[in-house]
Order: C-alpha cells, then sequence, then structure tokens
C-alpha cells in the first residue's frame, strides 16, 4: 500500500489507559478498542518465595480457604469491659490504626468527648476533652482487641457489645449496636439526644436481645449475608435485606423475652435503621479474615481502615505491622446544606466489608446502592469486576446473580495492587469534619496507593531476591 493510500483509510485505534484518549478518537468517529492497562506501582518485583522458603503463592491459597470457609454465628452479648479482650477500666477503643487524642479528627473527638460523659467520667463536653488530653485514657484501635466499630469507632468499657463467633475456627470478634443515621455517636455527634439514645440500647435494646439470642440460639451471619446478597445488599451501605432478615430470625423470641411495649419500640427502631446489620456484617466479616492471620508468607490484606487522619492496612505476612497513608477524601453526595467543604476525610473500620469481598466488592450485587453513594450501576457492575484484577479468589458462599452468581471477588494481594495499579474500591458514609455535627453525606472512595507501596517494601523485604 502506498503511503498516500494509507491516510485515506478509517483509523483503528487501540487505546491503552486513559479512556479519556479513547472517547477523544471516537467522537471523531474513529473505531477504538480499549485496553484496561496500568503500569505497575512504584517499586513492584515479582514475589514468589520468603527468605525461609516458603511459597507466597500456596500461603495465599491456604489463608484464602480459611476466610471461605469461616462461619461466623451472633452468639450473645455483653458490655465491653467485661467481654472484649484487654479491655482495660480507663480505656477507649476507636476506628482505623493507632492514634493519640492530639491527631484525632473532628469526628473522632466528638465521639470520644461523648463516651467519656456517656461513661460518667466528666460531667460536660469541655470537661471530657481536657479529660481525654490529660493522658487518663488509654485508646487503643479496635483492631487490637478483636474489635471493629464503623466510622470513629468508639467502644467505651459501658457500651453493649455483639459476640460473633466463627464457629470453623473458634475464634470470637466484637461490635456495638448500631445507632442508626444522623445525628449519632459513631458520626461524631454528642449531645444529650445522642446520649439518651445511647443509654435506651444499654438499658432497654441491649438486654432484651440478650435474652432474645439465648432464646433462639446460635445466628448464622454468613447465611444471612448470603441471601442479603441476593436481595440487593452488599452489605456496608445497604443492609436493608440482611436487617429484614435478621427481625424475621428473632422476633417471636424477642416478643417472648420482654414486655409488648419494650419488644414494639426495639421491633420499630431496628426496622427504621437499615443499617442495623452493618455491624454484625463487620464482626463477621472480621471473624472470617482473623484466622488468615495466622498464615506464614501470606501477602493478603487483613485489615483495612481507616481512623479520619490516616488509611491503614495489615497484612498477614506481616504480622503486627501498620502500614498508613494520609486518609483520603471521599467523593461524595450529601445531605442537605452540606457539600465537600463540611467532610471529614475517609473514616472507620467499616471497610473490613471490602477487606473481606463484600461493600464496594461486592456492588455489582447491589446496583441501587449508588442512589445512597454515588455513581452509576454500570459502575457499580465495572467496580466488582475490577477488583477480581488483584484478589487471589472468589468467595464460595456470597455469589453475584448479576455475574451468573459468580462468587465475590476475595483475598486482596498486595502483589496484584502493586502490579496492576488498581487500587481497593469502598463504599461509605461521611463525616463532618467537625466535632458534635454528624453525618453529611456518603460516598465512594479507593484505598491510598502509598498503604500498599510501604505493605509490598516490608514483604519484599522477608523474600527471595
Amino acid at each position: 500500500m502506498a503511503i498516500q493510500d494509507l491516510f485515506g483509510q478509517p483509523i483503528r485505534a487501540v487505546n491503552v489507559g486513559l479512556e479519556t484518549f479513547a472517547e477523544s478518537l471516537q467522537d471523531q468517529g474513529a473505531e477504538v478498542v480499549s485496553v484496561d492497562w496500568r503500569p505497575p506501582l512504584s517499586g513492584y518485583a515479582a514475589l514468589t518465595t520468603t527468605q525461609t522458603g516458603i511459597d507466597i503463592d500456596t500461603a495465599n491459597a491456604e489463608a484464602l480457604e480459611r476466610i471461605r470457609s469461616g462461619r461466623p454465628r451472633l452468639v450473645g452479648m455483653d458490655t465491653a469491659g467485661r467481654i472484649i479482650p484487654g479491655m482495660g477500666d480507663r480505656m477507649i477503643l476507636h476506628a482505623g490504626p493507632p492514634i493519640a487524642w492530639e491527631r484525632m479528627c473532628g469526628p473522632q473527638r466528638g465521639a470520644v468527648m461523648g463516651a467519656i460523659v456517656y461513661e460518667g467520667w466528666a460531667a460536660t463536653y469541655e470537661e471530657a476533652a481536657d479529660f481525654a488530653a490529660s493522658g487518663a485514657i488509654t485508646f487503643e484501635p479496635c483492631h487490637h482487641h478483636h474489635t471493629v466499630g464503623p466510622m470513629a469507632g468508639i467502644v467505651s468499657p459501658s457500651m453493649p457489645v455483639f459476640a460473633v463467633e466463627n464457629e470453623t475456627f473458634g475464634n470470637t470478634t466484637y461490635g456495638t449496636q448500631n445507632e442508626g443515621l444522623g445525628r449519632v455517636l459513631r458520626y461524631g455527634a454528642y449531645g444529650d439526644d445522642v446520649l439518651a439514645h445511647l443509654k435506651w440500647m444499654e438499658t432497654d435494646l441491649y438486654p432484651a436481645l440478650r435474652r432474645t439470642i439465648h432464646r433462639t440460639g446460635p445466628i448464622d451471619l454468613r447465611s444471612i449475608m448470603a441471601q442479603a446478597l441476593h436481595m440487593g445488599d452488599e452489605v456496608h451501605n445497604r443492609n436493608r435485606a440482611a436487617t429484614s432478615l435478621l427481625i424475621r430470625q428473632i422476633a417471636p423470641a424477642l416478643i417472648e423475652s420482654t414486655t409488648k411495649k419494650r419488644a414494639q419500640d426495639i421491633l420499630r427502631f431496628i426496622d427504621s435503621n437499615d443499617h442495623f446489620f452493618l455491624n454484625l456484617s463487620m464482626a463477621a466479616i472480621k471473624a472470617m479474615l482473623e484466622p488468615a492471620e495466622e498464615v506464614e508468607g501470606c501477602s493478603l490484606v487483613t485489615v483495612m481502615t481507616r481512623n479520619g487522619t490516616d488509611f491503614g492496612i495489615r497484612v498477614a505476612g506481616v504480622p503486627g505491622a501498620w502500614f498508613t497513608a494520609p486518609a483520603p477524601i471521599v467523593d461524595g453526595l450529601w445531605l442537605p446544606g452540606y457539600s465537600a467543604e463540611d467532610a471529614n476525610p475517609d473514616i472507620g473500620d467499616s471497610s473490613i466489608t471490602e477487606t473481606g469481598g463484600l461493600g464496594g466488592f461486592a456492588m455489582a450485587a447491589a446496583p441501587a446502592i449508588v442512589r445512597f453513594v454515588g455513581g452509576t450501576s454500570e459502575l457499580a457492575i465495572q467496580v466488582t469486576q475490577e477488583m477480581y484484577e488483584i484478589t487471589e479468589g472468589e468467595h464460595q458462599f456470597f455469589t453475584v446473580p448479576g455475574l451468573d452468581f459468580r462468587g465475590t471477588p476475595l483475598g486482596i494481594d498486595v502483589r496484584k495492587v502493586m502490579a496492576t495499579g488498581i487500587l481497593p474500591f469502598i463504599n461509605t458514609g461521611i463525616a463532618h469534619k467537625e466535632p458534635g455535627i454528624g453525618m453529611v453525606g456518603a460516598g465512594l472512595v479507593r484505598a491510598p496507593q502509598a498503604c500498599f507501596e510501604e505493605a509490598f517494601a516490608a514483604l519484599k523485604a522477608i523474600c527471595r531476591s
């Protein structure tokens, strides 16, 4: 073909990388095939074997099987000070990696202040702030105590918690009762209304639920979550089906366990709070992930969390270490009267759901979630499909009807994140940046790249070159 003939042919292009390049060509009538490719992240190298001779792929397969085979069951309730291992009298647990009062963000400080007054350690919120700054309280991550807390994640000794046992491996995890949306402690709100609601949860809700669980016996949370995925939930920001399924299981025993008036009040509260199951889904996924932490040489992420200041991950093959980066700002939908200027950076332990293959990783099962967090139903499907690229495998029990019942992506592999440049996707609530206000929206965000680069470097240090 003569060169002058070449320029008379239709353009057929292969676009690699940014979709905007493909869109520009398509706008001019060109035929374009897009290839989703990203260069590896800085510092990437192929890692296959540890210095002690452990094959990483084999370790990851073992960890994946442990997570998949876990069977979390709700087995009981008690107050945090009595049941959570290592919970001290003057200790407050919080979401995210370790942080001191001086570095806490506004909503986490607000929740701490509310918890201090709730416990009776101070009479006013001003005194509570001084008490928190005095060094009289020990602050520790929920994750250091087999516990998870949404948003600010504050757990104080008198707060009632659920106990979730992984029947397969025998480990137990813990989570508070969900307060609902709006002006609630976990979003950093405090005040007489917030504490009155918490006290009702302690004096009315908790005793009745505790007796109810005693009557029902262990409640299979894995089964509820599996059914909820087939009913439009992803069990992070959409828990409508899971909460409804829970009500069906507990209602008869609840009515038998308390007065008619109290049972009515409790059922109305749970029915009005679509997020009630969230704290249970978090504890359930935490219980499923914990056994993977014991697999030496594993490159899978077992914790992904944020405290509103830092975003942190933990990796099975580097036990005890936190890898952190600044918490990102969430791309959100806003409640009336609020905007991005009001938003605190990403916060909460609820990204344990994504770590365990649900939440943002299961959005293809819950396209309606985009009405709450933003995006489109097409994006919900695309996100789940993209997360398969950075995970070790798929869930056995958690499946997506819209993907021909394919298992959700499971087991974030630090090596694959580094090799593909694809970062984990999270859907989440948004708290106001100032203490005392509460929820301002919900949205979408990706985990920061720096966490994974730092974790990969630590893995690289224990591997053969």
